[in-house]
């Protein structure tokens, strides 16, 4: 367990490990093949879909931050999440919450219509919910916490202790917080990921993943895994999120920053009908939060008065946010999780799992406070004309 600060680990992270040139900053290895020394005789690396410097750099540093042992990167987000389904057959079950990425919603309720295992969806903040499921002695139980987009809240700590007792893997989502303000593994989970393509990147300039687990013989079958079905990630894009590693901790502390004084706005608005941020005291997940996470995040999402109509209004007279999916850069993001990020969920589940059509999700970035409010508030009042 490495027991350097977040903000060390992450900024050290390949720092002066050329050997050959002495370079400060690691070099990007684009070659795609490796000389062998000789017949039979490999050298670390010997083909970039199995192993790659560069790749193998930056999954050593999300490793450390999660203090774990193995880090695998991905393609995408969703490819560390379809990894991690490698681990399962046709008879075993899974449990994944109701309220969970629409992405990972997708991906798991189609894998289980065709039959490669069986599949459990629960409000997991439901204990007797909960628990029957576990009943039913999962292999692998997904937790997001905070959820996407509600930002609801689950113990992972109690939850896995829970799981493990049933023999199942526990595996969570931590996109919305990244390592920087919260380290599942050290609250028992297996198996933690990332879409890198978020905070742990944070310029939404590459589309990424990573996983990290706690158990060694676990990482090694999942990165055979990932080299088999192909979805490592590239070289490039691997470099360009090791750098934006580098200023993690720093700017989660001004989206941070930014996001109380957002969340505090929004709540005293009278076009708002709801604000869902762990922040407040009176957030359902509030002592959770503050038990397992380092800090509440820059993420939040809120109710326009008005309906669909509104946030159609709203949408048309921000300047400074952008209406786009993704979350997690320097810049400010707004979207309608329904249309969007959770389009890939019937109606019906969208509504049981509390997503409306006046839904609201804001990735809150690091301007000035100030700007981002100002573009919220003319926003809002364009939105009840």
């Amino acid at each position: 367990m490495n027991d350097k600060k977040i903000a060390t680990i992450a900024v050290r992270a390949g720092i002066n490990s050329d050997e050959h040139h002495g370079a400060v900053i690691p070099a990007i290895h684009l070659s795609s093949t490796y000389a062998l020394k000789g017949f039979n005789e490999k050298r670390q690396f010997d083909y970039s879909r199995t192993g790659n410097p560069t790749r193998a750099t930056f999954a050593q540093a999300i490793a450390e931050l999660e203090q774990g042992s193995v880090g695998i990167v991905t393609c995408t987000g969703m490819a560390s999440v379809h990894l991690i389904c490698q681990l399962l057959s046709t008879d075993d079950t899974v449990v994944i919450p109701h309220d969970c990425y629409g992405g990972s919603y997708r991906l798991f309720t189609h894998l289980a219509k065709r039959g490669q295992f069986n599949l459990i969806v629960v409000d997991q903040n439901d204990e007797q919910a909960l628990h029957e499921a576990l009943l039913q002695k999962p292999k692998l139980v997904l937790l997001e916490s905070p959820s996407n987009p509600l930002l609801r809240l689950v113990d992972i700590e109690k939850i896995t202790k829970a799981c493990h007792q049933v023999g199942a893997l526990v595996a969570v989502d931590n996109t919305f917080l990244s390592p920087a303000l919260q380290q599942p593994l050290l609250l028992g989970a297996d198996i933690v990921f990332h879409s890198t393509t978020k905070y742990i990147n944070g310029h939404s300039d590459v589309v990424g993943g990573v996983l990290v687990t706690k158990d060694k013989a676990l990482g090694e079958e999942l990165a055979w895994w990932a080299n088999c079905i192909g979805i490592t990630g590239s070289p490039f894009d691997s470099y360009l999120a090791l750098r934006g590693l580098k200023t993690l901790p720093i700017r989660m502390r001004q989206h941070q920053e930014n996001a109380n004084a957002v969340a505090q706005f929004l709540k005293a608005h009278e076009a708002v009908k709801a604000v869902y941020y762990p922040g407040f005291s009176d957030h359902p997940g509030h002592e959770i939060a503050k038990r397992q996470q380092y800090d509440f995040g820059a993420m939040m999402s809120f109710e326009v008065q008005g309906g669909e109509e509104a946030v159609k209004k709203l949408f048309a007279n921000l300047t400074l946010f952008t209406l786009a999916q993704s979350l997690g850069g320097v810049e400010s993001l707004i979207s309608h999780p329904s249309t969007m990020t959770h389009a890939g969920m019937e109606l019906a589940a969208q509504l049981e799992a509390g997503i409306t059509q006046s839904l609201v999700r804001i990735s809150v970035g690091i301007e000035d406070s100030d700007d981002i409010i100002e573009d919220l508030a003319a926003g809002l009042a364009a939105s009840q004309l």
